[in-house]
């Protein structure tokens, strides 16, 4: 097994992008809950995923979401958070929150309606000229709810017709990346329902055109380091958004459903060669904190992933190919849950505190007094959120 010394330099080269939208207000179909000291506006958003930065040094970078994160003067909003220690990283577009978009976006059967569709996708790429992003991430809550409701095949068609037009428009350095999501809001089909739909439609377009994993976003039982394992063969991983689920997609903290699971991602990550220096995949966090203090809730899942990909570095390599190389199926298996099982936390702490970082930055924000602080100055205004 690898010595904890062997795995830091990968570890000094993790970055996990902060959603903006996980310091905002969130909650169920059903309410959302307010919280004391949430941003109001995309600047405090900003600054309090520059304040998960600061503790862990694993967050660089915060995604923005447009509409949510609209500004004036998105250059002014790029040189906000560099003076925070920061930068601004991947466009997510929002067509599931316009009335005209009830019967879909970029696969709606009316031409205006795809093409204002298409037009909110190209101003998500000219923010992304202003603020030096690479990343345009689509997710679609386009489908139907009844058979019959409308053409499935005419549905793909126009998809792909709207999807090739958007990325027309991306600059040679800039990448679309296409989520997908098997259910909700749309209940009988979603028009990127699964990781091979959504294969099918960026091989189609390009080479800078790849699959958005949302770990959330599978039916129980999924085998998602499969999926995980195919898209890198593949070279179509473009990202990753990490969250946890129970039941559905239930945007909880990383791992805290199935630490397990996360440990079986991301040991394919290893394999696989997506945690190389120069590596395409991005790691970014895709969350709603609805009842739990919102910094605190990016900090921990951050570092789950933090740990769980040391526990996939210590898997000892050799060991477990002479394993499967020899067919010792429990040997094999022994090797990966030695790794997994491995405590990994003390020397964590140990390399943190040595990179001037607080040895617990859990600890360290609840002993700070900065969520107090946010809570007295933060008073007054409007709450950011995505209602419900």
């Amino acid at each position: 097994m690898p010595q904890f010394s062997d795995i830091t330099p990968t570890l000094a080269r993790q970055a996990i992008e902060l959603p903006s939208w996980a310091f905002g207000n969130s909650g169920t179909r059903f309410k959302v809950f307010g919280t004391p000291g949430t941003p109001r506006t995309p600047e405090e958003k900003i600054a309090d995923a520059a304040k998960v930065h600061e503790l862990t040094g694993l967050a660089p970078t915060v995604a923005l979401h447009i509409p949510w994160d609209t500004v004036d003067d998105y250059a002014a909003l790029g040189r906000h958070a560099a003076d925070l220690g920061i930068a601004l990283g991947t466009i997510n577009s929002n067509t599931f929150q316009d009335e005209d978009y009830k019967f879909g976006s970029l696969t709606h059967s009316d031409a205006r309606i795809r093409q204002k569709a298409i037009d909110a996708h190209l101003r998500c790429i000219d923010i992304m000229h202003a603020t030096g992003s690479t990343d345009l991430k689509i997710w679609l809550a386009d489908g139907t709810n009844y058979p019959g409701q409308d053409s499935l095949r005419a549905r793909q068609d126009r998809l792909a017709e709207s999807l090739a037009t958007i990325y027309e428009r991306l600059a040679p350095h800039q990448r679309l990346v296409l989520e997908y999501k098997f259910f909700e809001p749309a209940f009988y089909h979603t028009d990127v329902p699964d990781w091979g739909t959504s294969l099918a439609h960026v091989s189609a377009l390009g080479d800078r055109a790849l699959v958005c994993l949302d770990t959330g976003h599978h039916a129980p039982g999924t085998n998602v380091e499969f999926i995980v394992m195919q898209l890198l063969r593949l070279g179509r991983l473009g990202s990753f958004d990490f969250n946890s689920r129970f039941y559905a997609d239930d945007d909880l903290i990383v791992g805290a459903a199935d630490p397990f699971q996360l440990f079986r991602i991301l040991h394919e990550v290893v394999v696989g060669g997506g945690l190389d220096e120069g590596s395409p995949v991005r790691f970014m966090l895709d969350q709603c904190h609805n009842v739990e203090d919102k910094i605190p809730g990016q900090i921990r899942s951050v570092l789950n992933v933090q740990e769980m990909t040391a526990r996939a570095l210590m898997v000892d390599r050799a060991a477990l190919e002479k394993a499967q190389a020899d067919h010792d199926v429990l040997g094999a298996n022994e090797v990966l849950m030695d790794a997994f099982q491995t405590d990994v936390r003390g020397e964590l702490a140990q390399w943190r505190a040595a990179r001037g970082l607080p040895a617990d930055p859990m600890r360290a924000y609840a002993e700070s007094g900065h969520q107090r602080r946010l809570e007295q100055e933060r008073v007054g205004g409007t709450q950011a959120g995505w209602g419900a």
